[in-house]
């Protein structure tokens, strides 16, 4: 019987503990609980072959123990986050003795993985730091947005996370340890990588990041009580589109927390750093929200600080979806 009452179907049951049951399975198990991990990384903690560790995960991917993500060429696997064989999963690995000798050196391999995957993932931010640096000082302090963001989610718990456009995972960090469950969504690998280097260096285990197209989320409806678009509309061509699709998403009374330029004319941003949008203005990610079905109950505009290289403003629009009563819009000054 699964934690919540729920009795598992015999031949769930009896396959999920038949692919539990040989020692290098059980062992990637334990592995995927501390991190997500690709095939290459599994041979260089066990010390195995490719096509050995493959068959391997086949059969608990098939078992419903392990997820599997393509991202491009590759793929990343992670214990199961749904289903009663994902609870068996966590189970087992729950009772495993941590200091076993074997478990304690594969975990020692898997530091060393991580630290390779880390200092890459560090080398491609200081190539692009100073390009991300003379963005950062032409708008509103990074702190201030984030705890403007912070005070708009703050009536009421987050449970299920879903940041599009996750870039460098700072959403996920920034939220991450009042949420259950947090997942970034990106289209490059690159900054994949470096919000898998944030994230477990913050130690969130609950998080996690898919490669993906915003405008055409492999996710189901009403997933997430919680989505999350930041700095991200003014690099695409279709902002109403992407509103749409994070909609789509939302479970009834859930909110999408939109945080973007507002207007302005450095026309150099969209030579240079491929923006395709100076901004916008209040109305028209208002317009867009209402459109997806979503009430907009909170809109709210950041100035730039005084004696600052500032020249943008930053705005946030909170929505809620419609499936709840209507609440009055709150402007805040």
């Amino acid at each position: 019987m699964s934690r919540d009452g729920r009795r598992l179907p015999f031949i769930v049951l009896n396959t999920a503990l038949k692919s539990a049951a040989e020692a290098t399975r059980l062992r990637i198990l334990a592995l995927l609980a501390e991190a997500e991990l690709t095939v290459t990384d599994l041979q260089q903690i066990l010390r195995q072959s490719q096509p050995r560790i493959s068959r391997h995960l086949r059969l608990l991917v098939e078992a419903g123990l392990v997820q599997r993500f393509r991202e491009g060429a590759w793929a990343f696997f992670r214990l199961a986050e749904t289903g009663g064989a994902a609870e068996l999963a966590r189970t087992l690995v729950e009772r495993l003795d941590h200091a076993d000798p074997v478990l304690a050196r594969d975990r020692e391999r898997l530091a060393a993985v991580r630290a390779a995957r880390a200092a890459a993932a560090q080398a491609y931010f200081r190539a692009h730091a100073v390009e991300w640096d003379r963005i950062r000082k032409l708008h509103v302090a990074d702190a201030a947005v984030e705890s403007a963001m912070m005070e708009a989610l703050a009536d009421r718990p987050v449970q299920a996370l879903l940041d599009l456009g996750t870039g460098t995972g700072r959403m996920l960090e920034l939220f991450g340890p009042q949420i259950e469950r947090g997942l970034g969504i990106d289209l490059s690998r690159e900054m994949l990588a470096l919000a898998r280097a944030r994230i477990e260096r913050a130690g969130l285990k609950h998080c996690s990041v898919r490669q993906g197209d915003i405008y055409d989320l492999a996710l189901p409806p009403n997933s997430f009580d919680t989505v999350v678009i930041h700095q991200v509309l003014h690099f695409l061509d279709d902002g109403a589109r992407a509103i749409r699709e994070a909609a789509r998403v939302l479970a009834p009374a859930g909110r999408l927390l939109v945080v973007d330029f507002a207007p302005h004319e450095l026309e150099f941003l969209r030579e240079e750093y491929a923006h395709r949008r100076l901004g916008f203005a209040p109305e028209t990610v208002t317009q867009w929200m209402a459109a997806a079905g979503l009430e907009l109950v909170m809109h709210r505009s950041l100035a730039p600080e005084p004696d600052t290289e500032g020249r943008i403003a930053v705005s946030l629009w909170l929505g809620r979806d419609r499936r709840v009563a209507a609440s009055p819009v709150r402007e805040v000054a």
